[in-house]
């Protein structure tokens, strides 16, 4: 009974997070449409993506011990963000079906240092994180560069005018020293070892909870 009771727990966990790691990343390719804040919301966005992608692999490899399980654990969430754009898109919601897998690449560096390191949890939260948080930020402009072109975008989809409370403010000249990717990585590399640990924290207290 304790086994199966275990067993639940950690597909629970698996199911839970990588379905709120979809819904926190299912817009991330928004901020296109936001011109004047784009760079902002895209700083933004991609440290949300590192740090789900980041916990939810974490834990996974740590409670399998199978370096390979964290890249699984992006492709799982690919996979459902894809269903989810896809239904989206046959709604008529204005974004490209095909997505860059953005997680498949940084989840892999994830493995690699577990798996060099001879699964050495410390320097997976370390060397892990810090990779995971770097990288993600860059291959999510990749991301941002594979989609619509907003203006294209902007005519056929008319949107109508924004009340003056919504209207967005106009960005200061450098702010962010023009370097999103910069910004994001550097944000990221150092959040994201917080939330490796946390990943491995989850998986000690799912044995807990079952022991």
């Amino acid at each position: 009974l304790m086994v199966w009771l275990r067993r639940c727990t950690h597909y629970l966990f698996i199911v839970v997070v990588a379905v709120n790691s979809t819904l926190l990343t299912i817009n991330a390719g928004d901020y296109i449409f936001y011109t004047d804040w784009a760079w902002t919301s895209f700083v933004v966005f991609s440290i949300s993506q590192t740090l789900m992608l980041v916990v939810g692999a974490t834990y996974y490899l740590t409670f399998t011990g199978v370096p390979g399980t964290a890249t699984y654990y992006a492709l799982i969430m690919t996979v459902y963000t894809w269903i989810a754009k896809g239904a989206w898109f046959a709604l008529g919601y204005p974004y490209d079906f095909i997505v860059t897998p953005v997680w498949l690449p940084s989840a892999m560096l994830l493995d690699l240092a577990y798996w060099a390191t001879k699964k050495n949890k410390h320097s997976l939260i370390l060397f892990g994180g810090v990779l995971c948080g770097m990288s993600l930020p860059l291959f999510n402009m990749v991301n941002l560069i594979t989609v619509a072109d907003p203006l294209e975008t902007a005519f056929k989809y008319p949107r109508p005018t924004l009340p003056p409370y919504m209207t967005p403010i106009e960005p200061q000249v450098g702010k962010f020293y023009n370097s999103p990717v910069a910004l994001g990585a550097g944000a990221g590399a150092v959040l994201a070892c917080t939330f490796a640990a946390l990943g491995c924290k989850l998986n000690t207290w799912t044995y807990r909870w079952m022991a």
